[in-house]
């Protein structure tokens, strides 16, 4: 069944990911590292700051027709208070683009990456990133006009939660593997891998010890901090506080250059589920990953809603998936069927805020299954429209196979293959399987 005219499908891309040298940032800075916990470094990525042109004409020509495409900071604001006209412009460019494609662009402010200056500041631990934000924002959206009609302000704003929760699992276990037998040890690394799929980005825990404490030292020299406080580290209770107050404050900034802007913001989200014994669990991640923070989102014009897997409790924590049971690359559980049940619990808590899909896909060298994937996932949404669920779009994650952070670019999101030596784009066939519902 085909989505009304008017409905929003697209793909996804986070400015970092796909555009290449982006030096002023803080990623750039910890993929160069001697002792980098980053298996690669981004480089030239696919090179999408140069060939947008053709990947938007790509998207449209596969029948989608909205887009949603980060806005990097670090290029905008290289320097504290020193903005670049021409790299404003170069996202002019990118919007126009889009429009005379007839795809609408919905533009992400912060995905991840932050300028190298505002880390070194304290990043997203000093309550001045808030104010910070704030005039990013007003900048990008004086200069961009009445160009643009959706903006997400932050990028899973809680992300910071997530990855704090799996670090304090991940120093737990190590402790207990420094004190275990040698076949101990060995059970306890399998484990620890299969913890990376906990969360919906790429995270690399597979460095020893040594190299973390390596990284530490170059931390220090480089931003002043061993550990410093990028968007994608462990949070505090404030640093969660000050993610969402830059949120707000984004938004009244938008909204005081042009009030017919839509902002949202978005949040990553498992499908939390239990079995005997693991309801506690369950409810716990759900108001972790979403539950507290709907007084501060509730009044916002939609909410960007990213989903991947499910999560399933039980009396003693996240329940492993059973042998067997199929994985994607990323080590989540292959389970299409979560996107609708987490717009349905969105919906039941936040009735009247509009939902925009704004990632969902799967990390697969089988396009196939990438396929059934999509016609799954679009089964639950469309299920959730027929029953008057507000869902005004879906952005399949992602438009191109791309840099999934601190795993590199051995995993494939994309629907679309590129050759990184000769930066050649091949669709696949998932494309235009998903613009075949328009």
């Amino acid at each position: 069944m085909k989505f009304k005219s008017d409905f929003l499908l697209g793909a996804s891309t986070a400015a970092h990911q796909v555009e290449g040298n982006n030096k002023n940032s803080d990623y750039w800075a910890m993929e160069n590292m001697e002792h980098s916990q980053f298996v690669e470094p981004s480089l030239d990525a696919v090179d999408h700051y140069n060939r947008y042109e053709e990947d938007i004409k790509m998207l449209a020509d596969a029948g989608l027709n909205t887009y949603r495409f980060s806005i990097e900071w670090a290029r905008i604001e290289p320097e504290e208070g020193r903005f670049d006209d021409n790299e404003i412009d170069h996202y002019r460019k990118m919007i126009a683009c889009c429009r005379e494609n007839s795809v609408e662009p919905v533009i992400t402010l912060m995905h991840f990456t932050s300028p190298l200056w505002l880390i070194k500041k304290g990043g997203w631990e000093n309550e001045e990133v808030v104010g910070l934000f704030a005039r990013y924002a007003e900048y990008v959206t004086k200069k961009l006009g009445d160009d643009v009609r959706y903006i997400c302000t932050i990028n899973e704003a809680n992300m910071r939660l997530q990855i704090g929760t799996l670090m304090e699992r991940f120093k737990k276990q190590m402790m207990a593997k420094m004190a275990a037998s040698q076949k101990v040890m060995a059970e306890q690394s399998a484990k620890k891998d299969s913890m990376e799929g906990q969360v919906q980005v790429g995270l690399n825990l597979s460095d020893p010890m040594e190299k973390m404490k390596l990284t530490a030292i170059e931390n220090a020299k480089i931003f002043g901090d061993p550990q410093p406080h990028t968007f994608v580290s462990a949070a505090s209770e404030n640093g969660d506080m000050i993610v969402i107050k830059a949120h707000q404050a984004a938004k009244e900034a938008i909204k005081k250059v042009n009030p017919k802007i839509q902002v949202g913001i978005t949040l990553s989200l498992h499908d939390t589920q239990f079995i005997e014994g693991g309801e506690n669990g369950a409810e716990k991640e759900w108001n972790e990953e979403f539950g507290h923070y709907i007084p501060f989102i509730k009044d916002d014009d939609f909410f960007g809603l990213q989903n991947y897997t499910r999560t399933v409790y039980g009396p003693d924590g996240i329940v492993p998936a059973a042998e067997g049971t199929p994985m994607t690359q990323m080590d989540y559980e292959v389970y299409p069927e979560a996107l609708e049940h987490v717009i349905r619990r969105v919906n039941k808590e936040m009735p009247h805020v509009p939902i925009m899909v704004t990632e969902n896909g799967i990390a697969t060298s089988d396009d196939e299954q990438r396929c059934e994937f999509i016609d799954k996932a679009i089964a639950g949404v469309q299920s959730c429209i027929e029953d008057g669920i507000p869902v005004i779009g879906y952005c399949h994650w992602s438009l191109m196979d791309n840099f999934e952070w601190q795993k590199g670019y051995a995993l494939t999101f994309g629907l679309c293959a590129v050759d990184r030596k000769t930066q050649m784009r091949t669709p696949k066939k998932s494309l235009g399987h998903l613009g075949g519902y328009r």
